[in-house]
């Protein structure tokens, strides 16, 4: 019975996500490596959507959770309804002016299809559909092992009860 469950996921992990760097808002290599043993969520974002202030949820948990071991990464991205369009100077600057952001945001990415940034195709193959963004504001949770342990969809705010109980109990 067990060959009726084969899902696209191979779970191989022939990487981890400590083996992809991206380029922050400044220029400066951010090496995922230099976060092993944390708790990393990892989320797309845009200035421009609806879930923007989603932002105020992620810098809450970046505030609550950092000297617990969590570290949240913003990955801009225009790959949905053009929701990004700035340069990752004004990107930066809406993030601190409007939202006081204070923890590691990227350089503005692509995070689905073929030229996808290397850690979301990486996510795709060793997690499937899930990890794959739909919109913007979509989560990706990598556990202590530099394994993918659960996404979250765009919906699910980082502020919610549930986001943060799951958040919590990982970093007990």
């Amino acid at each position: 019975m067990i060959f009726f469950l084969k899902t696209n996921v191979s779970a191989e992990y022939d990487k981890l996500a400590y083996d992809f760097k991206f380029t922050d808002l400044d220029g400066t290599n951010m090496n995922l490596s230099e976060f092993k043993d944390k708790i990393i969520l990892v989320v797309n974002v845009a200035s421009q959507c609806g879930f923007t202030k989603q932002y105020e949820g992620m810098q809450k948990l970046w505030e609550n959770y950092q000297k617990k071991g969590l570290i949240v990464i913003g990955v801009p991205s225009n790959d949905f309804g053009n929701q990004e369009p700035g340069s990752n100077e004004e990107i930066k600057n809406f993030c601190v002016s409007k939202f006081n952001i204070s923890f590691p945001m990227t350089e503005k990415e692509i995070v689905i299809g073929e030229k996808a940034h290397p850690f979301y195709k990486w996510a795709k193959k060793n997690f499937g559909k899930s990890s794959v963004p739909k919109w913007n504001f979509h989560k990706i949770v990598i556990g202590k092992d530099g394994k993918i342990l659960k996404t979250f969809n765009s919906f699910t705010k980082p502020s919610s009860t549930k986001f943060t109980k799951y958040i919590s109990n990982l970093l007990e």
